[in-house]
């Protein structure tokens, strides 16, 4: 709020009103770094998740001076990696698309096998944004290393709910986002591991170490830094806290409601988030019926929703379109408490067995 009422200087200006904001700036850069384990100076303001894959896509690619180019990604990767990957391959890029088991967790030796001569950068996320997997990083990290090969990682899902440490990841890129932790929508941060050769997607000034020119949003990276201070500190006790809630919730679903059952690997998971199937239901008609009860969930990404076709993710688990369709996440937050996860399960629990009477989906499962 001060920073909108009081700190109007453009960061990149040499008067006081300037320097100001310049300080401001850099202190979020410093708070933001110390979230994920890194020097200021690697991190790179950005509007969102989706610049940060962009720009690590992008920047990487394009800059680099070979003939033959190959990228490696997994099936499960958030639009905003798979759809930067397709402009890729229609600018004579080649792309493979890892294929990930039930589990929902891509396995590093189909990493490895994908892995060409011409292969200049791999992109694998810490967490899915669908199924809250957590994805074996570091051991990728091994594997790219021994190849020379760039790695990025789109960490929106994981900063703030796991302990995130990009230099003990070992990663070269790594994308986060501002509103996954309580900062304003609008403001996100690409880390570039010193050394990394990386070129802008823009153009314009000289802001952000040459890698993102345009005047500096200091409000919404003032608000980034506080937001990864308060994640900081409270970022164990929260994890366990709402990890119970969700485990509440799963168990209470999975108890009281028939032909329900958990999506991916429920082990090694991020706490906040659980996808969960209801045979014979639509699950666009569940999100309605609970949104008229009050609660807000989603089927598939929310970036994505108004899509018609099944999620990507769901049907590259191996679920059919049908059970990819009656699908639903549930993602949990720090305002949440046991009564509301109790009034939820009660409110799934009504909803589904009314859309099961009416959905002809459910009499035809029948």
């Amino acid at each position: 709020m001060s920073c909108l009422a009081e700190v109007y200087g453009n960061a990149s200006s040499i008067h006081h009103f300037g320097q100001m904001a310049k300080q401001r700036l850099e202190m979020a850069r410093q708070q933001t770094g110390a979230l994920m384990g890194c020097l200021p100076q690697d991190i790179v303001f950005v509007s969102g998740g989706t610049e940060a894959d962009n720009l690590a896509l992008f920047g990487v690619v394009r800059h680099t001076n070979r003939a033959q180019k190959h990228v490696v990604t997994t099936q499960i990767e958030h639009p905003a990696v798979l759809n930067a990957c397709a402009q890729l391959e229609r600018e004579g890029v080649a792309v493979t698309y890892v294929a990930v088991g039930p589990s929902g967790v891509v396995d590093p030796d189909d990493i490895r096998r994908a892995l060409r001569p011409s292969t200049v950068l791999v992109s694998v996320m810490h967490a899915n944004n669908e199924l809250g997997t957590v994805q074996p990083i570091s051991e990728i990290v091994r594997i790219t290393r021994e190849a020379a090969v760039c790695l990025h990682s789109d960490g929106v899902q994981a900063l703030g709910k796991i302990p995130v440490d990009v230099h003990a990841l070992g990663v070269d890129l790594y994308s986060v986002s501002g509103h996954k932790i309580y900062a304003p929508k609008g403001v996100g941060a690409l880390y570039v591991r010193k050394g990394t050769r990386i070129g802008s997607i823009t153009f314009g000034g000289h802001h952000e170490r040459e890698r993102r020119p345009g005047t500096e949003n200091v409000p919404g990276a003032v608000a980034f830094g506080c937001a990864s201070k308060r994640a900081a500190d409270q970022l164990a006790a929260q994890a366990e806290s709402i990890a119970t809630l969700r485990d509440r919730l799963e168990a209470g679903i999975l108890a009281r409601i028939a032909g329900t059952g958990v999506n991916g690997a429920r082990d090694r998971r991020i706490p906040n988030t659980t996808n969960i199937y209801f045979d014979g239901i639509d699950g666009e008609a569940l999100v309605i019926a609970l949104d008229l009860r009050g609660f807000a969930v989603s089927t598939g990404a929310a970036c994505s929703s108004g899509a018609v076709e099944p999620s990507h993710v769901l049907t590259a688990i191996g679920l059919t379109p049908e059970r990819a369709r009656a699908s639903i996440r549930f993602s949990l937050g720090a305002a949440n408490a046991a009564e509301q996860v109790d009034a939820l399960i009660a409110a799934v629990e009504e909803s589904v067995e009314h859309l099961r009477k009416i959905s002809p989906v459910a009499h035809a499962h029948a």
